[in-house]
């Protein structure tokens, strides 16, 4: 190798590998891997608009499925603690992998489980982040962020992209039972809600696996 040049592949290459093997298995959803790697970005941008320009000293990513947008933002923020949860033991096989080739392993956990499960165990209202993107629907996404986060926390959730498909998918009655304010838009180019956790909600919530689903709060 000349000198002054790296035989190390760069890092922005690297995590387009990544997540094209990811697309190429089917999880992380079709088009361009860069368009997938720009949404994620956005989540970012998102958190920082919604906590007045904070990076998180931690985050999780649930249902991170090919990676986005975990994988991204823990290449963006080099000193988080980072968790990416997914259901999926082929999805997670693959998240460790991943893990592994960019580095990131003595910072970042991948972890098979229902986001359910995590909530209601150890480290339960701890985290300063949680992204949700196509996670499942508002009722379902709120009441398992509210497990993990902790007071003073955010949720940031990837919306539809018609503005007109948002109106009603936030009930203030049943974000306030999960210990949520009011859901702060963010529109720049890509539509984000920002949620902060203003209150704990003890040991109610989230409820026992399968049940937020089965019997969402709205």
């Amino acid at each position: 190798v000349a000198a002054g040049v790296s035989d190390e592949p760069d890092r922005d290459d690297l995590l387009a590998r990544v997540l094209g093997r990811a697309r190429d298995l089917g999880f992380l959803g079709p088009g361009p891997v860069q368009a997938h790697i720009d949404h994620a970005l956005a989540f970012g941008e998102a958190y920082r608009a919604v906590s007045g320009g904070l990076e998180p000293a931690d985050f999780v990513d649930i249902g991170c499925g090919g990676g986005v947008p975990g994988l991204v933002l823990a290449t963006e923020w080099r000193e988080a603690r980072v968790v990416l949860v997914d259901s999926m033991v082929r999805r997670t096989a693959i998240l460790e992998k991943a893990v592994d080739e960019l580095g990131m392993a003595g910072r970042c956990q991948v972890v098979t489980a229902r986001v359910e499960y995590l909530g209601r165990r150890e480290g339960r209202e701890s985290a300063s982040l949680v992204t949700a993107r196509g996670f499942a629907g508002p009722a379902v996404t709120a009441e398992c962020a509210a497990g993990l986060l902790k007071v003073g926390g955010w949720l940031v959730v990837s919306e539809p992209p018609e503005p007109t498909a948002t109106e009603g998918r936030w009930d203030q009655e049943g974000l306030h039972a999960l210990g949520f304010g009011r859901p702060i838009p963010v529109d720049d180019g890509f539509r984000f809600v920002g949620l902060n956790k203003v209150r704990t909600v003890g040991e109610r919530f989230p409820r026992r696996v399968g049940i937020p689903t089965k019997r969402p709060l709205w």
